[in-house]
């Protein structure tokens, strides 16, 4: 295969992957979102550049959102949502984090390739997105994209569909988030 086609493969996979998302799951973590009073994104490797993604657009909308591990992220609260993208729901710093933020009363969402991770049960909104985990030898979910290339494609794209999904709600376009873009760039 040429570039192109490979390229041609991966649109198909990712095609594939939106028809196994529930949209009942994406509603609850927009709902989730408009509920908190700050909101906090997490992952891991690529993931962790994914929830940057995002955490970067909801700033554009006007939400308090923070990346984890940000000299400039606040403290958790007991209003706040946890967002973490892991694609196994294992990642022992990620694990560590939700288990915090479970103690201290907030909300967590998890959005992962498996629900059933120790990530996923400590969470109060679990979202399954399709994908292979890094080791593909035990999955069942065949995809031609080396480790976890699919479900990071597909968690940015989620990611982005959450962001519209919120402008829809609040009656926001993207001239209005435009007008909180950086401007000393």
């Amino acid at each position: 295969m040429n570039t192109t086609q490979y390229l041609a493969e991966i649109i198909k996979e990712l095609n594939r992957s939106v028809d196994l998302i529930s949209n009942d799951e994406a509603e609850k973590l927009v709902n989730g979102i408009l509920e908190s009073k700050k909101i906090f994104v997490a992952g891991a490797g690529r993931s962790g550049f994914m929830a940057k993604s995002f955490a970067m657009r909801m700033m554009h909308m006007g939400i308090d959102s923070y990346v984890i591990g940000e000299t400039v992220t606040p403290n958790f609260e007991k209003d706040d949502i946890l967002i973490i993208g892991s694609g196994s729901g294992e990642t022992k710093g990620l694990v560590s984090m939700a288990e915090k933020a479970k103690s201290i009363g907030g909300t967590i969402a998890a959005v992962t390739i498996f629900p059933e991770s120790t990530i996923g049960q400590l969470a109060d909104i679990t979202i399954k997105l399709n994908g292979s985990p890094k080791d593909q030898s035990e999955s069942d979910f065949k995809t031609i994209q080396p480790m976890g290339s699919l479900f990071e494609q597909t968690l940015l794209l989620f990611y982005d569909a959450v962001i519209l999904r919120f402008m829809a709600k609040k009656g926001l376009d993207t001239n209005k988030m435009y007008g909180r873009h950086a401007n000393l760039e």
